[in-house]
């Protein structure tokens, strides 16, 4: 089961923004897919905890960058052209890491 738990959470990591990426931003689908994956750099928060990878850890509210303040501010985010992609990876970042919260 962890096995199962572990493949979909970082299958939506890795792919669900590939897949974004080709339906919604096609033209430049490939750029987007890059910039969709660097905002993984959030996790660096977790550098900030100890231990600092807990696989049932709920990430949400209790990492600086998963916060439901931050993920407003992701949200926000989504109206402004320029900020959009980033807006849209961040988000997803967090829904998925909310799946491990359930």
């Amino acid at each position: 089961m962890e096995v199962l738990r572990f493949s979909i959470h970082y299958g939506l990591h890795f792919l669900f923004p590939g897949i974004i990426a080709w339906f919604f931003f096609r033209e430049y689908w490939q750029k987007a897919w890059l910039l969709l994956l660097l905002t993984m750099l959030i996790d660096l928060d977790h550098l900030l905890a100890s231990p600092v990878f807990d696989p049932n850890r709920c990430s949400i509210n209790f990492h600086p960058l998963h916060t439901y303040i931050a993920g407003f501010c992701y949200l926000i985010l989504l109206f402004f052209k320029k900020t959009r992609i980033i807006a849209i990876g961040l988000v997803l970042h967090l829904l998925t890491d909310a799946i491990d919260c359930l």
